[in-house]
């Protein structure tokens, strides 16, 4: 019995092991296992025309959404307010109020004394991979239909951003491939895609979409006399590394609403992946929604797009060893990661347990195993 009791943890401790390297060393094209992903859809977006509402404490408007809301998304406004949601019904939530993000501010101050290059320069040969994950998006005003199955209007705001970027001496892989159906697997599908992308070893990952909620007027604004769609961006929280993903977003939303206030809306830290695991610069950008004019999304984007190459590194100032972190480009390889220890504590963890489990079934229970603990730090004090 006992000699069985051992077997049984040594798989399992075995099988453990298993568990971590395949996590963190599965083929690029399958998904980070991520255990709610057993409770929750990978695509958590709303039918195009439904969308949830987020008001702060007091009733107030924070933002309007086309994706499920669950307690514990947060946002993170274009004027660097923080709110995280508390709780959620139907189609509305609220949310608590937890002050002004330090680093969004932080990195306010530091890109208002920043002038911008005069002129752009390629950044070595690294590309910025651009796709998109649900091919169908489109504009109903231009393109008579808010959604056109492997043609949708999201391809022309794709191509005005791509030409932007490479307009300030950035190289671009731009991968078309649709991925339809318009469903919850159509990010396993763009995995793909986005893989293919790793392969030439990209300073970031942008996959571009647009937002699915009625009011033309959410998104629309007039910056530097054009009317334009703003955009926002969405990181998904189900991911050991989201931390670093949402730290590039909050650089980038400061510096391009430091370029053009406010083009970035907000940022929406979700439940889900959406394949950001793939790198610390993987972004999804929702450019404005389904009833904007697509050439007033293209414009948005393009605006965007200016901000880019100086957030990533690719042009402006070059800084020292042991600078302060915020005023390191993203791409500084002496640049902090945020998640990195989150991640080595979540592996750490789950070894403690694999080891804890193992130490329960081979002593036949808990009070044998807490004796056999004992005993064993009272050999190892009398040594």
């Amino acid at each position: 019995m006992k000699k069985n009791k051992t077997i049984l943890g040594v798989i399992m401790i075995i099988g453990s092991i298993i568990f971590l390297f395949t996590v963190y060393n599965l083929p690029s094209y399958l998904p980070a296992w991520n255990p709610a992903d057993v409770f929750n859809k990978f695509d958590n977006e709303l039918q195009t025309g439904q969308y949830c509402t987020v008001r702060d404490e007091k009733g107030g408007l924070i933002t309007k959404i086309s994706r499920r809301v669950n307690s514990g998304d947060e946002v993170f406004t274009a004027d660097g307010c923080h709110y995280r949601i508390t709780k959620v019904k139907g189609n509305q939530a609220w949310a608590s109020f937890d002050g002004p993000d330090e680093a969004i501010l932080s990195y306010e101050e530091f890109y208002s004394h920043l002038e911008a290059p005069a002129a752009a320069v390629t950044w070595k040969k690294q590309p910025l991979g651009v796709y998109h994950t649900h091919s169908d998006e489109s504009y109903l005003p231009s393109d008579g239909a808010s959604s056109i199955p492997f043609r949708g209007g999201i391809y022309q705001v794709g191509e005005a951003m791509v030409k932007r970027l490479k307009e300030r001496g950035v190289k671009i892989s731009y991968d078309r491939t649709p991925h339809d159906p318009h469903d919850n697997n159509a990010y396993y599908r763009s995995r793909r895609t986005a893989a293919q992308l790793m392969k030439n070893n990209p300073i970031a990952l942008f996959d571009v979409h647009r937002d699915g909620i009625p009011d033309p007027n959410f998104y629309g604004r007039r910056i530097e006399q054009k009317y334009v769609a703003q955009v926002r961006f969405v990181i998904g929280r189900e991911n050991p590394h989201y931390a670093a993903n949402l730290d590039f977003a909050k650089r980038l939303m400061a510096y391009a609403n430091k370029v053009y206030k406010p083009i970035v809306k907000d940022i929406y830290l979700s439940s889900g992946n959406f394949n950001q695991d793939l790198m610390p610069t993987a972004i999804l950008i929702e450019a404005g929604t389904y009833t904007n004019v697509k050439t007033d999304a293209a414009q948005g984007i393009s605006m965007l797009a200016e901000a880019v190459p100086v957030i990533l590194g690719l042009t402006g100032p070059h800084t020292q060893p042991g600078a302060p972190e915020n005023l390191k480009p993203i791409t500084d390889p002496t640049s902090r990661t945020p998640g990195t220890w989150k991640a080595l504590a979540w592996i750490v963890s789950l070894t403690f347990l694999a080891g804890g489990v193992f130490l329960i079934i081979s002593a036949g229970g808990w009070d044998k195993a807490k004796k056999r603990l004992t005993d064993l730090l009272k050999r190892n004090k009398v040594r």
